[in-house]
This record gives C-alpha cells, sequence and structure tokens, in this order.
C-alpha cells in the first residue's frame, strides 16, 4: 500500500533545518534485520547520568544544506542501503524531522527511530511513516525523571508507549543499566511492568561506565550485580516476552 506524503500544508519548498551530530555509515544492528545508515541528530531535553553521548546534548539549529549533503550521500549508497534510523540526542526535538522522514521514504529506504518518547504528540505524528522504533525506557515511572535529570517526562514517556502499544508499528523497549540508579529488584519489577502493558520486545543493556559523561557514574559501584546474576534474571523473565536480550 502507497503511504501518502507528510502533509505540509501546501508549504513552500524551503530548506529543512536538522542540526547533525553525526553519522555511522553502515550498521547492522540499528534497525533489525535491514542494512542501515543511523543519522545523530543533536539536542536532546534529558540529563542521564550514565550518557555516552554528552557532545550530543546542547541543541543548535541546524544549518542550510546540512541535511541535504546526507540526502545526497543516501541516494549514491541506495544499492547497499535498506534503511535510514534517526537517533540522537533525541531525535523527536527537531520540527523538520517529519518533512525530512517523506524525504528519506521517497528514495525507497524504510525509516527507524531511536527516541527516549519525550514528545508524545509528534511521535505519533511520525508513527504511520515510521517502519521501526526503540524506544527508550528509563526507568519505572517517577524514577525515569531521576535517571533521565528531568522532572515531568515520565507521563509524556508513558503516553509514547501508549501510542506504539496501539498502533501498527514494530518495536522495542530498550533500558540501559547503570548500578547507581538499579538493583535487581528494580529491573525486575520494570520489566514485569513493560510485560503486563503488553511490551512483547525488550532488551536490556549495561551502561558502558567508562564512556558515561557524569564523573560519577564513571566510577564503580559497591556491591552491583555480577553479570552471572544479571543472566540469572533474564532467564527468568524471558518466558513474559516474546523476546528478550541481554546485550553488553
Amino acid at each position: 500500500m502507497m503511504i501518502p506524503a507528510l502533509s505540509l500544508d501546501a508549504e513552500p519548498a524551503r530548506p529543512l533545518h536538522l542540526p547533525l551530530a553525526g553519522l555511522t555509515t553502515l550498521d547492522a544492528e540499528a534497525f533489525p534485520g535491514r542494512r542501515a545508515t543511523v543519522v545523530y541528530l543533536q539536542g536532546c531535553p534529558l540529563q542521564c547520568g550514565y550518557c555516552e553521548n554528552g557532545d550530543m546534548m546542547a541543541p543548535r539549529r541546524g544549518e542550510t544544506g546540512e541535511w541535504d549533503a546526507v540526502e545526497a550521500y543516501l541516494a549514491s549508497r541506495l544499492d547497499r542501503l535498506e534503511a535510514v534510523v534517526f537517533s540522537g540526542g533525541e531525535p523527536t526535538l527537531h520540527a523538520d524531522l517529519p518533512a525530512v522522514v517523506t524525504r528519506v521514504r521517497e528514495l525507497g529506504l524504510a525509516v527507524g527511530l531511536h527516541t527516549a518518547g519525550p514528545y508524545p504528540d509528534r511521535l505519533a505524528r511520525l508513527l504511520p511513516w515510521l517502519d521501526w522504533v526503540a524506544l527508550d525506557v528509563k526507568g519505572r515511572g517517577a524514577a525515569f525523571d531521576r535517571i533521565g535529570g528531568r522532572d515531568g517526562v515520565w507521563r509524556r514517556h508513558a503516553r509514547s508507549l501508549e501510542a506504539l502499544l496501539a498502533g501498527d508499528v514494530a518495536f522495542e523497549c530498550r533500558t540501559t543499566l547503570h548500578w547507581r540508579d538499579f538493583d535487581l529488584a528494580d529491573v525486575e519489577r520494570l520489566a514485569m511492568t513493560l510485560a503486563d502493558c503488553g511490551v512483547r520486545r525488550y532488551a536490556l543493556q549495561l551502561a558502558r561506565t567508562e564512556r558515561c559523561q557524569d564523573p560519577d557514574y564513571r566510577r564503580p559501584v559497591a556491591g552491583a550485580p555480577s553479570w552471572a546474576a544479571l543472566e540469572t534474571l533474564v532467564r527468568r523473565l524471558r518466558p513474559h516476552f516474546a523476546r528478550l536480550t541481554l546485550r553488553h
């Protein structure tokens, strides 16, 4: 079925402003089952201590021609690419993302999105034109705000999850574990809450402490669970999901 272009309501042609923070030319894991380029966008409203992309947090307006250069690059690699994934930072921060998604689809490429869900209305607008979403779940309920470093986000994130559960777009939830923020009981409660909500695909990944932007998060955590203990928990949780993945 043909998907209509995102309506720009008779806007005149204009330059698209998307602030680029980086680009991975070929990534076999960012979009399951497809060879993808990952486009990292500058700016994020959250301040996670474990974040390893701290240089992408400060927002800025994209310069004229920035996206055009990426689009030309994508067009030159259509024989090798199957998808483009927008990541960050927080890609839904940017007003021109819907127009750029249209341009990517016009190239014949699938579109994926990595988001923490802080802007549910923007995500809902994008969903009909997305093929894959990875939703970053910082924590359970109010713990999301504590881990994400910003009050009031968890309720907006919950609306984003609701939109994904109600829609048809393939998605997975992901949680990055740093033992300053979690213990094993917290992980189990969060996983079971997601399973009870209807999440079928979930991934747990350990924070890479040597890359954390917050110096406190680069220090060892006394009494941190072992990898073996985490594996044991994952085996116990796995029957509650269609797929539960543990990543380094």
